[in-house]
């Protein structure tokens, strides 16, 4: 690598790292400010609280990067614009790939990390934040509960007890859950226990009753239990009741040969196919939002050009290549046969990027079509600016001036 080469690397670069924690930072405050009920209304810990939203970071990570590096690339280009570098190397016979071969090894260096994240990274920290949410359910019966006080876990799950005795026993147990709003449900128990076992935390309740009352009948259905557990993961409504792991929360080979007795990839098929595709298109944004920013910015122009439009065009490219590959996404997860486009389209992205990184990268003796045809519009809608101005200030009453002099006899 050259010494330009290495130059434009360690701009992009730093600028890539201030932009991912810039972004990191803005997403880790939102995800705090929503998790922040952990600590004022569950009895926890701020630790737990940093640790449960620094997990939750990784699953937005694949999200975030290739906006990162869109965003530090455009940033870059600017700046060496601006300080006349890409002109003096434009002039001293360099091509615009002197700038963009390292750029473009920043993004592969930037696909491999999001690579990374998708196949380890995230299932491994999606894994450990269940676990953490099942600890502050735990908790919240074992230790935050005060007996004759309800407490509210979250908005339409309350928790109450008559007593606690010392050996961890919830007496006058009734659990209260209107999340759901078509279906509203309470337990009703003489004591509860909270029984850990390696496929989770379970409250096995005895000598009780579950009544529940559909949105559309006023009848209320009374089920009596000697005996009744439920698993403490299926508190959360996000949550299944089965430990079955989510699509997000598997590794590549799970995805590949789930179990054949697996209940959840039985139940949600589709969101098994569209989670493993996108893990693998995922990584090709990166280097199509660099290609798009090298089209749209990647010339060397004078200070009198503005530039702004391209990095217009580049943002809204990028943010359409993007969204669309959610959408088709979506699509994958309804029907396989779109899973073609998939990778179809940050691909189609990267190519059509390259030509006209290409094509723009051709000596031109004047300007191209489109800057014509731009400089056109530009001065017809100046002229119709100017006629309608002109005959505004026409079409204004003028003001009356003074009146002929009278003289006053005396």
């Amino acid at each position: 690598m050259s010494i330009i080469s290495k130059y434009v690397f360690r701009q992009a670069a730093g600028a890539l790292l201030l932009i991912l924690l810039s972004l990191g930072g803005i997403v880790w405050i939102a995800l705090a400010l929503k998790q922040l009920n952990v600590v004022t209304s569950q009895g926890q810990d701020g630790w737990l609280l940093l640790k449960m939203t620094t997990l939750a970071l990784p699953n937005l990570l694949a999200i975030i990067a290739p906006f990162a590096m869109l965003i530090a690339v455009m940033h870059t280009l600017n700046r060496l614009n601006g300080d006349s570098e890409l002109i003096v190397l434009t002039a001293s016979g360099a091509t615009v790939w002197t700038t963009a071969r390292p750029l473009i090894a920043l993004a592969l260096l930037v696909t491999m990390a999001v690579g990374f994240v998708n196949h380890i990274g995230m299932p491994w920290s999606l894994r450990l934040l269940r676990e953490y949410i099942i600890q502050v359910r735990t908790d919240l019966l074992t230790q935050v509960i005060q007996p004759g006080r309800f407490s509210t876990a979250e908005k339409g799950l309350t928790f109450h007890i008559r007593e606690r005795t010392p050996n961890g026993d919830l007496r006058g147990l009734i659990i209260n859950d209107t999340r759901d709003k078509k279906l509203s449900q309470a337990y009703l128990a003489e004591v509860g226990q909270i029984v850990k076992q390696e496929s989770g935390a379970f409250l096995v309740m005895t000598d009780g009753h579950i009544l529940r009352r559909a949105e559309d009948s006023d009848a209320a259905q009374i089920i009596e239990f000697q005996k009744y557990a439920i698993n403490l993961a299926a508190l959360d409504e996000n949550e299944p009741s089965h430990v079955d792991y989510k699509p997000r929360e598997r590794y590549l080979d799970e995805l590949l040969n789930p179990a054949p007795d697996d209940k959840t990839y039985h139940a949600q098929p589709g969101l098994f196919r569209a989670e493993l595709h996108e893990r693998f298109a995922n990584p090709l944004y990166p280097i199509a939002f660099v290609l798009i920013a090298l089209a749209a910015v990647g010339q060397a122009k004078s200070t009198r050009q503005n530039r702004t439009e391209g990095v217009i065009l580049g943002f809204v490219a990028a943010t359409g290549v993007r969204m669309g590959g959610l959408a088709v996404n979506n699509l994958v997860a309804l029907n396989p046969v779109f899973i073609p486009l998939l990778y179809a389209l940050p691909i189609l992205a990267c190519i059509a990027a390259l030509a006209l990184v290409v094509h723009n990268a051709r000596p031109r003796a004047g300007p191209s079509r489109l800057e014509s045809l731009r400089d056109v519009v530009t001065t017809a809608i100046g002229t119709v600016i100017t006629s309608l101005l002109g005959r505004l200030r026409l079409a204004r009453p003028q003001p009356a001036g003074p009146g002929p002099a009278t003289s006053r006899s005396r």
